[in-house]
């Protein structure tokens, strides 16, 4: 009797420790978090200056965008559609560099504008991605993709271009494109297809080792490619021909991510070194909830592996990253390996709070979902 009293008492426990947020706290944090960002942005079109300035369209501010329609997505606040209207209207629309850029970086604000023209075909919206975007299929050159993060800034645009005017070579290019960074740059790709995770450029291939002797993946980079596949598979019809390696490919990440968890449910800045930098971070994690959510949510992974990993994660942000008035902590700053941006802390303010922003307001919006 007693045995089964235990039995059952564990199964309570952890039936419990698997209870997902209740929506209304999800959206609480949400709506905090990103008011907070809002307050000190009041003009979207206003230049960031850091070291130097840049205009307010650059890839950090493109991604909190992408957030910020993942938000309005579940939560349709005139004010929140009006911030990223009027966020497109300032920059006419534009790229920075113009259309003659093929900067994946400068091309991830065309993932909103194009979500926005979705909303109210207004052809000024789309206009310049979509010349941008045509000017690199024009060519021969799909070695432009050099770094795993352009593979977020860039890919949802090509599949939601592909899907608008029902033309396949959008897709194509994006695969030829995908499969230069996974197979040939730095030698033999980016992607270890033994260890399933992604080197974020070839500065960081073998022979290159972290301090504990084991491959350089960073967290971050690698929460990019987890979301550029998220948003591609979302859009891109199952009849491509690459649908299923995509699909494989997020599969094998979130596998290969699972053991490498922190025991207070973050992932390190480098994920198979916690003694190179090692210590709470919110923007990677926040990027692998995203996916591992969104696979929950579209019943694609297995729900009893990563539910418990995923709500770990969440509810280690919830306890340790939100400030009062909606700041973040534990955001890494810009950079390309665990020793940027460092150190990363709860008060430390990152040289740019907006992608920080965008990647938790993803990862949220997959966890309001939650059945």
């Amino acid at each position: 009797m007693k045995f089964l009293l235990a039995g059952a008492l564990l199964m309570t426990a952890s039936l419990q420790a698997q209870k997902a947020p209740a929506k209304k706290n999800v959206l609480k944090v949400m709506r905090l978090t990103n008011q907070y960002f809002m307050n000190k942005w009041p003009d979207p079109g206003k230049s960031i200056v850091t070291n130097r300035e840049r205009p307010s369209n650059i890839w950090t501010r493109a991604v909190y965008y992408e957030g910020l329609m993942a938000l309005y997505a579940i939560d349709k606040k005139k004010q929140y559609l009006n911030y990223a209207i009027d966020w497109g209207a300032k920059h006419k629309w534009g790229l920075r560099d113009g259309i003659q850029t093929r900067n994946a970086d400068n091309q991830c604000c065309g993932q909103t504008y194009i979500d926005l023209y979705l909303m109210d075909k207004k052809e000024e919206r789309i206009k310049d991605i979509k010349a941008s975007i045509d000017l690199m299929k024009g060519t021969e050159k799909v070695d432009d993709w050099n770094w795993i993060d352009a593979l977020q800034m860039a890919m949802p645009v090509f599949v939601r271009l592909g899907v608008i005017y029902n033309d396949t070579s959008y897709f194509s290019r994006m695969y030829e494109m995908y499969a230069f960074t996974k197979y040939k740059h730095g030698g033999n790709g980016l992607y270890n297809q033994a260890e399933k995770l992604w080197w974020r450029d070839k500065d960081f291939v073998p022979p290159y080792k972290e301090p504990n002797g084991a491959n350089c993946y960073w967290s971050r980079g690698n929460g990019w490619v987890v979301a550029a596949l998220v948003r591609t598979l979302q859009m891109l019809p199952k009849s491509d021909p690459h649908y299923n390696e995509y699909l494989q490919d997020y599969k094998d990440m979130l596998k290969a991510l699972l053991p490498l968890q922190r025991e207070d449910g973050f992932w390190n800045v480098s994920l198979a070194d916690p003694t190179n930098y090692g210590g709470k971070e919110l923007t990677g994690t926040a990027l692998f909830v995203y996916g591992m959510a969104w696979g929950i949510n579209n019943n694609i992974i297995d729900k009893a592996t990563y539910r418990p990993v995923m709500l770990k994660a969440w509810d280690a942000m919830m306890k340790d990253c939100i400030h009062p008035d909606g700041m973040l902590g534990y955001v890494q700053g810009t950079g390309k390996e665990p020793k940027d941006g460092q150190p990363v802390t709860y008060d430390k303010i990152p040289d740019f709070e907006d992608y920080g922003l965008g990647c938790f307001l993803l990862a949220g919006s997959e966890m309001y979902k939650l059945k």
